[in-house]
């Protein structure tokens, strides 16, 4: 795993105000770890929480930081991507504004153009949402 990378817009292709990470804290080939502070400017806060599409883009863009971290690695641009399905999305809490949450996402395959993702976000040591994800990468 590398180290913490507060310069997040060099591994997504997204851009303010559809920012939904802050920080990549670790990558590793098959794995990231990012880090957001909810803020009450957030398009997806509504109520004084992050709302369950912003949790969902979140766990989207952690998986986004994870394969520009690997693109940079290897001296390739940062691709764009989008998602394809999403499984298993659950949503047990809602993120208050100022809170900080990490997200990680696993890599469970890879076929051509296509990644398999679980992702799970944690608040406060609990994980508060989950999905798996199918991204396809636009060349």
């Amino acid at each position: 795993m590398t180290q913490q990378d507060k310069n997040i817009l060099q591994y997504i292709p997204q851009r303010p105000p559809f920012v939904m990470v802050d920080e990549l804290l670790a990558f590793s080939e098959n794995s990231s770890k990012t880090g957001f502070t909810v803020q009450q400017e957030n398009i997806l806060v509504m109520d004084g929480y992050l709302q369950e599409p912003g949790l969902l883009e979140n766990i989207a863009q952690t998986a986004a930081a994870h394969a520009g971290a690997i693109a940079k690695k290897n001296n390739q641009p940062v691709k764009v991507g989008y998602i394809g399905t999403v499984k298993n999305f659950t949503v047990k809490e809602l993120p208050p504004v100022h809170s900080k949450i990490e997200t990680t996402i696993i890599l469970q395959n890879r076929v051509f153009d296509v990644s398999l993702v679980t992702g799970s976000v944690i608040y406060e040591g609990r994980e508060i949402a989950s999905c798996e994800m199918k991204i396809f990468i636009i060349k």
